[in-house]
């Protein structure tokens, strides 16, 4: 999706991954040093299975099936609709039921009028409230009997049947008048419906990634038909057709640019707010921004092959997974719901056996109260929900909740090196230069050379001398010899540049550089003019800036770095070296590397293995956690746990950062819960009676609503955490 993800797509014929052996039949350069195309890349081969990617198949499934069915992510918003108004509706209900509950007015002690049909207000609409604000309470109720899985809904819909029947008897004269539960029934019933507003107005919130990445894109696409333009709805696209995207529009399907140039916002991918320039042969994704021009672009992949549609999937995907902290929790709901059910029971007994019936159901409906399960079984989701939310507006695309959870004891971090910690891809690092001639004049004669070639060792220097703002004479007679050279007339002299066979064909002899050089794993081309050398050049895969940070960073927060790669020993140490990683393993096969991970992982280590998803598939399974990093256009790897849409390394000291934030937000959330409960429990069935404290049902509602607030908020301060690269890294660094 980046530059650096472009190394993935179709038509960069030449993958630059790929080992330059394998341009020996139609490119010279397979050819350009015998160590370059052999140790500096022995690895890499493997890499050119990077066109497993195209076409998305792994998306296939999804159910998106386009932009229409992307509204099917607010059934969470229609709950909140259904609990704000039923919420109002009955908090209008209940302040004349509470005011005018003759049980309420001696607690609060005011006297009511003494008029005859008064007495009948707080029971119709009492009734009225539990039939209708106690709705969605009964009937979950029922569905959890018939699921035989008891839990909240039942507990909640036992209290208020309870105060209701209770309250019925009282009015008609059947028990004691002072068990007139009314106005308890009423607030009951308000503060679960506000409680549960609350709850499904806060997951509703975690699905805004969802709901924005929908929106991204267009209701409609301008097709290219006979030569016009025809605006079409995003179902009647087909692969293979052109749509003309305009400034500030969105591409409407995953495509590949055939005419025009233009910079793209692609942070919905990416996370990333800078644009990146795309233009002819270039892919883009569906959803994002053509900022400043228009383009044309023809359909690749439509509907739910687009990595919109996967990113959309992945996101639901890890909403809806359980993960360890959740099973917990919902292990503790099930142990609670018998714990109250226990604890009710004995209370009826004491309180009847004490010669106090009326007490015994005061206190039975109070412990059931205090007891639902509400907070607890709101304590997990909410956070790993909100946890998600945020991980993929930052481009951590978190596929398995487990892999987000362990993240946070990883104590070693294994990094493959090519495309991860490198950009995968060759530049120039050095010239070195015979004679009279300079370093900028070697360069551009070599550029002038190679800009014919579409090999990217020939890439690489026009794009160094481009780089140096070098002027590059033009050339004619362009011709290419495989496993020798290129050869061009530049100025009326014939300039050649390649390998070993091309000095040993010309009859001379390597600059003394060139040793240096090959020790540290280099690409060493000659560059000869009228069959005289005139310099050298030596060529590296590039190591990312960010590469640097991110290992600081990594070595603050304790972890060990351990580099992977297939390439020889000489150019791993010399990565290694440069950016201070503990441990090195060189000349690793691809299907080798999930052993190597193996043995961290029975030194007693947690391992997180990242890498690019393809060749790595072992290893990032293999691993305690497995991370795919610039992933962004391919985000159904199945092999790994969290992918990273960027390019970036730095994302991974993110990805601990989250994990970290998210289990102590579970474990406060826990914690509050659970012990609510454990102390609340107690108080409500009437243990510190003999002292004369009694816990009242309406306090009891009131806690029990309140600490679900309580935990509904604490996961709400995981909105603050900043998981920017730049930032998280930064943190790291400053806590060390």
């Amino acid at each position: 999706m980046t530059n650096e993800h472009g190394r993935h797509s179709d038509h960069e014929a030449p993958d630059a991954h790929t080992d330059h052996t394998d341009h020996a039949a139609h490119d010279p350069h397979a050819g350009h040093d015998a160590h370059a195309g052999h140790d500096a890349h022995a690895g890499h081969d493997a890499h050119a299975g990077h066109d497993a990617h195209a076409g998305h198949d792994a998306h296939a499934g999804h159910g998106g099936g386009g932009h229409d069915d992307h509204t099917g992510h607010g059934g969470h918003e229609g709950h909140v609709a259904l609990y704000r108004r039923m919420f109002w509706i009955m908090l209008v209900l209940a302040i004349p039921t509470v005011l005018l509950s003759g049980m309420f007015a001696s607690i609060v002690g005011y006297q009511l009028p003494d008029i005859d049909w008064l007495k009948w207000v707080s029971p119709v609409l009492g009734t009225v409230m539990y039939v209708w604000g106690g709705k969605p309470f009964l009937e979950g109720a029922v569905d959890e009997i018939k699921a035989r899985k008891p839990g909240m809904m039942l507990l909640i819909a036992l209290a208020i049947t309870v105060a209701f029947l209770a309250s019925w008897a009282a009015t008609l004269g059947l028990i004691a008048h002072e068990l007139d539960f009314w106005w308890e029934l009423a607030l009951l019933v308000v503060i679960m419906l506000l409680g549960h507003w609350i709850e499904m107005r806060s997951l509703a919130q975690t699905t805004s990634a969802l709901d924005s990445l929908a929106a991204l894109l267009p209701d409609e696409a301008e097709r290219v038909e006979h030569g016009e333009i025809v605006k079409v709805s995003l179902s009647e696209l087909r692969v293979g057709d052109v749509v003309v995207v305009r400034p500030g529009g969105s591409v409407p399907a995953d495509g590949r640019v055939v005419d025009g140039r233009a910079s793209f916002d692609e942070s919905m991918v990416t996370g990333e707010s800078r644009t990146v320039g795309r233009e002819v042969g270039d892919t883009v994704s569906a959803g994002t921004v053509a900022t400043d021009s228009g383009v044309r672009i023809e359909v690749t992949a439509i509907g739910d092959d687009t990595a919109l549609a996967g990113i959309q999937r992945l996101v639901t995907e890890a909403q809806n997974s359980s993960s360890r902290a959740q099973r917990l929790a919902d292990t503790a709901a099930g142990w609670l719901f018998w714990f109250a059910l226990g604890a009710a029971a004995i209370t009826a007994v004491v309180w009847t056996l004490i010669g106090n019936p009326d007490d015994a159901i005061v206190r039975t409906i109070t412990v059931l109260v205090i007891a639902c399960p509400h907070a607890l079984g709101l304590a997990i989701p909410l956070v790993v929900s909100i946890a998600t939310e945020r991980a993929a507006r930052a481009g951590i695309l978190v596929k398995d909740r487990l892999a987000l959870e362990s993240m946070r004891l990883v104590d070693s971090v294994l990094f493959d090196k090519t495309g991860t910690l490198t950009k995968g891809e060759p530049v120039v690092t050095h010239v070195d230069v015979a004679g009279d001639y300079t370093e900028g004049e070697v360069l551009a004669l070599a550029a002038a050379a190679e800009q014919d070639s579409e090999h990217p060792l020939a890439q690489a220097i026009v794009r160094a001398a481009g780089d140096r703002g070098l002027t590059v004479p033009s050339s004619t007679d362009f011709s290419s010899s495989p496993a020798v050279g290129v050869t061009a007339t530049v100025g009326g002299a014939i300039v050649r540049v390649g390998g070993p066979y091309l000095l040993e064909e010309e009859g001379a002899a390597e600059l003394a550089v060139a040793d240096a050089w090959r020790d540290r794993g280099a690409i060493i081309l000659h560059v000869l003019r009228s069959g005289e050398v005139i310099g050298a050049l030596a060529l590296s895969d590039e190591i990312r800036e960010e590469s640097r940070d991110s290992i600081r960073a990594l070595h603050a927060l304790g972890v060990e770095v351990v580099m992977i790669t297939g390439d020889a020993e000489a150019v791993a140490q010399t990565v290694a070296a440069e950016l201070g990683i503990d441990r090195v393993l060189a000349g690793v096969r691809p299907e080798d590397k999930a052993a190597e991970v193996l043995k961290l992982q029975t030194e007693g280590r947690r391992v997180a293995m990242v890498g690019d998803g393809v060749n790595d598939a072992p290893a990032l399974a293999q691993a305690d956690v497995g991370l795919a990093i610039g992933a962004g256009t391919d985000v159904a790897i199945a092999s790994a746990g969290v992918i990273l849409a960027s390019d970036d390394p730095r994302s991974v000291v993110s990805v601990i950062e989250l994990s970290k934030a998210t289990y102590r937000k579970m474990r406060q959330n826990l914690w509050w819960a659970a012990g609510y409960n454990l102390l609340a429990v107690p108080l409500a069935a009437g243990v510190l009676a003999p002292v004369g404290f009694v816990l009242p049902m309406s306090v009891g509602a009131v806690l029990m609503s309140l600490s679900t607030v309580v935990v509904a908020l604490n996961a709400q301060l995981l909105r603050r955490l900043d998981l920017r690269p730049e930032v998280t890294t930064r943190n790291a660094l400053k806590g060390a």
